[in-house]
């Protein structure tokens, strides 16, 4: 393993030419357009908040669907940088969720999409690459490409959560809702 010192020697050998800058800045500024597409395009698919640019591991931008933000859910659209791919996550609000809803997953036998084993650094139950090593020169051919791709996950995990299963959304015990939730009325 290189030492930070020697990292950082390369680091500047790379921006010294200039190309990494472009690259990068470009990266964003299609994942903006793309973030404005689904915006514009896709009103029953907000995409609220900012664009997460990550720390060269990841970029991405959240979907909240009305029926995923109900049970704390968000669908991620992602840049994966080593992968050098464009993957779509069905992620949630905290860690606790996220591990209710991979339990849900996992024992209803769903198995349409990659279900993401859980653990340290993971932030998604599912995943699915929407596009392999992408050609950036056709913004237009390469949005339509993850459009079609999004869209289809972002029904096919909308239609699985709307069939006769209990929303995965966590309920603390003792709380006003999981007595409300459970059916229990006063204290």
């Amino acid at each position: 393993m290189q030492s930070l010192r020697q990292d950082m020697a390369e680091f500047k050998q790379q921006i010294q030419k200039g190309s990494l800058q472009r690259a990068y800045q470009g990266l964003l500024e299609f994942m903006l357009h793309l973030k404005n597409h689904f915006s514009s395009r896709y009103a029953e698919y907000p995409a609220p908040g900012a664009l997460y640019t990550g720390y060269m591991d990841m970029t991405y931008f959240s979907i909240l669907p009305g029926c995923l933000k109900e049970r704390q859910l968000k669908i991620a659209l992602v840049f994966v940088y080593d992968a050098f791919r464009f993957e779509i996550w069905l992620s949630a609000k905290n860690k606790q969720v996220l591990a209710k809803t991979w339990n849900v997953i996992r024992d209803s036998g769903w198995d349409k999409y990659t279900v993401v084993e859980p653990g340290k650094g993971v932030d998604s139950v599912l995943k699915h690459v929407l596009v392999d090593d992408p050609d950036f020169g056709d913004w237009d051919s390469l949005t339509r490409q993850i459009e079609q791709v999004a869209v289809q996950f972002i029904q096919d995990v909308e239609q699985w959560l709307l069939r006769d299963v209990p929303s995965p959304r966590l309920v603390l015990a003792g709380s006003p809702t999981s007595h409300a939730e459970a059916g229990q009325h006063g204290g």
